[in-house]
């Protein structure tokens, strides 16, 4: 699919050459067109080097190949992001001063414009204005998320992640064949991020989640025609639309919702870093350094295996379980002989298996796993965005069959 990617001159225009990966991670060709302003914030050599074309604000440039008409009328998207307030007035007044917005004039297909500005910007009556006239055009324009905006400032107007955008945008074209709606009258329990134990008020244990594979698994379970419940982990993404999303922080809190919820579920998803140890006994007070240098003993306790649990008991009948096992190789065995051992003790009907470290997994915005049976046999892999891999995941459990609420199991 071509894309057209329009960027404004905002300091969230960093966020961009995110969704610009994401875009051609999936496969697409992205042309990157810029604002003048934008180029002040991301250089071009940044967007030519990571989309492979020419990204010039400029109708002048490449004259014979008349890129004002011919990037909209050769577009199967066309996505801004930013979309500063600027951008917003100039493409509602019909402006054509430069290369994006003259593209936007001509342009037939699905357009998306994803927001990004100060709130005082975003609430002014102009700004309203200028969004009801593109909506009423049919134009997209996405709700800027709430949250830490330049300097100190806080509130709506912050650009939606780049997953958010990218997932938006998709949905509104034909890219080959749409989702399949094979998800359609199930419920799915998804858990996502990373849990947390308290040592004292201010400390914890932890690790590097951020939950993004647990948000993609929800966006495309949704997309899919899935009712989702979401319990998310100390995770500061955007809650996906339309799906239920249950806020917790420790391990036990963890356990205690997703039970809940998977009483209900034909399948749940253990993709949630769940901490293994947590201390003993909490101090009430911050614990402070002792005069000798000498440290005192934290005592820990093993957590409850959630995703051994639920798959021994199933709390529904039928109930797919589905886990993720983020490992590092060793002397003693590779990344996926961990997992071919974990997934056999589990019990869960499959095991995505992902090598995590330095840059690697957690934190970042793609993935790769390889999908195990509970006998440790490979039925499947995937790599690159998380919804790329997401999807790899629902496809195996498809391939299991339905999930059977009269107790069968799906093999």
């Amino acid at each position: 699919m071509r894309i057209v990617l329009g960027v404004a001159g905002g300091i969230a225009a960093y966020k961009a050459v995110l969704l610009l990966r994401l875009f051609r991670e999936a496969g697409h060709e992205v042309r990157v067109v810029p604002t003048r302003a934008a180029l002040e914030f991301v250089g071009r050599p940044t967007w030519e080097a990571l989309s492979g074309q020419s990204a010039t604000p400029e109708v002048f440039d490449d004259v014979p190949h008349v890129p004002h008409v011919s990037l909209g009328q050769g577009a199967d998207l066309v996505v801004v992001a930013p979309a500063t307030a600027d951008l917003l007035s100039r493409a509602a007044t019909g402006r054509a001063d430069d290369l994006l917005t003259s593209t936007l004039l001509t342009a037939r297909c699905p357009v998306l414009m994803a927001p990004a500005m100060h709130t005082e910007m975003w609430e002014h009556p102009a700004t309203r204005a200028n969004v009801a006239t593109l909506r009423a055009r049919g134009v997209h324009v996405l709700d800027p998320a709430a949250g830490r905006l330049t300097g100190v400032d806080s509130g709506p107007g912050r650009l939606q992640e780049p997953e958010v955008i990218a997932a938006a945008a998709l949905a509104l074209v034909d890219d080959g064949p749409t989702r399949p709606q094979d998800l359609a009258g199930l419920h799915v329990v998804i858990s996502a991020g990373g849990t947390r134990e308290p040592v004292d008020p201010v400390r914890f244990l932890g690790n590097r989640s951020s939950g993004r594979q647990g948000y993609a698994l929800a966006r495309t379970a949704r997309a899919r025609g899935a009712r989702v419940t979401l319990v998310a982990a100390n995770v500061v993404l955007d809650d996906p639309v339309g799906v239920a999303v249950a806020v917790v922080e420790t391990t036990a809190q963890l356990r205690d919702a997703v039970r809940a919820a998977a009483k209900d579920a034909d399948v749940v998803v253990m993709a949630a870093a769940v901490a293994d140890f947590r201390p003993v006994a909490p101090a009430a007070h911050k614990v402070k350094k002792r005069r000798d240098g000498v440290v005192d003993p934290i005592l820990l306790e093993v957590n409850p295996d959630i995703l051994a649990e639920l798959a021994a008991e199933r709390l529904r009948p039928g109930q797919v379980v589905v886990g993720f096992a983020a490992e590092t190789g060793d002397l003693a065995a590779s990344v996926l002989e961990h997992g071919r051992v974990k997934a056999k003790r589990k019990g869960a009907d499959l095991l995505a298996v992902n090598a995590v470290g330095a840059g690697v997994g957690f934190g970042t915005l793609q993935n790769a796993v390889i999908i195990l049976d509970a006998a440790g046999e490979t039925v499947g892999e995937a790599a690159g965005s998380k919804d790329v891999v997401a999807d790899a995941v629902w496809d195996a459990v498809r391939r299991l069959g339905w999930p059977d609420r009269s107790g069968a199991r799906p093999h």
